[in-house]
């Protein structure tokens, strides 16, 4: 790309990363963020999602905190970046991603794996952005996709619901998930997502999520709180 002579602004970078990104080309991605910092053009919260998802759907850990860290130290950071990188950390510490390097093994149920992940980080980002309305859509959209979804997807949009302080839209999503037979509800990945908002120091958050679950017969148990009686 620098041998090139490619002349990038922002949007040219995000529209590079979401190919690269939709043919799976995961490991471009990190070409085009290092050619944008050569050309000391700034990203925009849509190219730190388009790089940090690349890298959650490598499995590549490293990276991806890496990159959070380079997002907290961006000048133009703000209250909307604040709440993607705290979301962002919550979900993947949630989820459960273990790294593997920065290759994709190219089988079917992982590239559904890759997809789902970009999917959910279209989700955090709108988190970020404020958009609630966006963020219901695309959760529909996903509800009406062929392919089977995860546990990681709804913990995902539960987490963005109680992030925005959307208690009731929270409250549904546990309804469909409980519904729901592919897959089936999982107590321990809502035991994971607890045990993340604890670790990340989102007390309210911890105990409103305590009480919606109660409030749909089921107890939350943290193992990161035990000694403090959680």
């Amino acid at each position: 790309m620098k041998d090139a002579h490619l002349s990038m602004d922002v949007l040219v970078c995000n529209e590079m990363m979401t190919l690269y990104i939709s043919v799976g080309e995961l490991d471009k991605v990190q070409v085009v963020a290092e050619e944008l910092k050569r050309q000391n053009v700034a990203p925009d919260l849509f190219t730190y999602n388009l790089w940090i998802s690349a890298a959650a759907a490598s499995m590549d850990l490293e990276g991806f905190k890496g990159i959070l860290d380079e997002m907290s130290k961006d000048p133009n950071s703000n209250e909307g970046w604040a709440l993607y990188q705290n979301h962002a950390a919550i979900y993947v510490d949630a989820s459960q991603l273990v790294g593997s390097g920065n290759s994709l093994v190219e089988t079917e149920a992982k590239i559904s794996q890759r997809e789902w992940i970009t999917y959910d980080f279209l989700v955090i980002l709108h988190t970020g952005l404020g958009s609630r309305g966006r963020i219901k859509d695309i959760w529909k959209s996903m509800l009406m996709t062929s392919q089977q979804m995860t546990s990681r997807n709804y913990i995902c949009v539960l987490s963005c619901c109680l992030m925005c302080g959307q208690l009731k839209d929270a409250g549904e999503i546990v309804d469909q998930w409980q519904r729901s037979k592919a897959p089936e509800f999982d107590i321990s990945a809502c035991n994971r997502l607890f045990d993340a908002l604890l670790n990340a120091g989102f007390c309210d958050m911890v105990d409103s999520f305590r009480e919606l679950m109660l409030q749909k017969s089921c107890i939350l148990t943290s193992r990161a709180g035990v000694a403090e009686g959680l």
